[in-house]
């Protein structure tokens, strides 16, 4: 068995602004800026051109400052853009068709929302998971109920992999993800911040330091 990939505490998804433009890069440096240092690319309403060329800009931004870029669900796009890997949804194609596509150096992510759905995701070769709504989000309203802390702990003890929790965190509850033994996947508690860079350093002093 491969060694488990070590990964950053904070995961930081996009909120569906790239088409904003110089706006929405800005918004991505103050996040590295504030030491975020895995993104997600997640933008759906963008043509297969324009989210190419929001990798570009975001590969860039993410070199610059030594962090991973993982693009939502589309292998093509991270490999045309250079970025790290992809981040699969439960409906896309399986972790270990994207891991024959990107090699064992690529990174994979599948988000998952019980416990069986994140074991099959570990058994098919993903480096790691998102387990969630852990707490209620609108974002994650077509996923039913939110899962809870309980359940999240479980998804922790099934897998030897990284757990990310994902769903309606902010810094008043991410401590309950971090005692959990997961890691923590957020949007808009770092995008929808007044100050994205201060608000990412809020959030990784809760996180504790990575083990990378």
């Amino acid at each position: 068995m491969e060694a488990v990939r070590r990964l950053p505490r904070l995961y930081l998804i996009t909120d569906g602004s790239a088409s904003s433009g110089e706006a929405f890069l800005e918004k991505i440096e103050a996040a590295l800026r504030g030491g975020v240092r895995i993104i997600q690319l997640r933008e759906k309403s963008l043509s297969a051109r324009e989210l190419l060329e929001a990798a570009k800009g975001v590969r860039e931004l993410t070199a610059a400052f030594g962090a991973r870029l993982l693009i939502n669900d589309r292998v093509d796009i991270a490999m045309l853009s250079g970025a790290d890997g992809v981040h699969l949804t439960s409906k896309s194609y399986s972790a270990s068709f994207a891991r024959a596509l990107l090699g064992k150096e690529g990174v994979v992510g599948v988000s998952t929302h019980s416990v069986i759905e994140a074991k099959a995701a570990e058994k098919d070769g993903a480096d790691f998971i998102t387990f969630g709504p852990v707490f209620h989000t609108p974002s994650k309203a077509g996923y039913g109920e939110p899962l809870g802390v309980a359940e999240l702990k479980k998804a922790v003890r099934a897998l030897s992999i990284p757990v990310y929790g994902l769903g309606g965190i902010n810094m008043k509850n991410a401590g309950q993800v971090l005692k959990a033994g997961a890691n923590a996947a957020v949007i808009s508690a770092i995008m929808g911040s007044p100050d994205i860079e201060a608000g990412a350093r809020e959030l990784l002093k809760e996180s504790g330091p990575d083990t990378e």
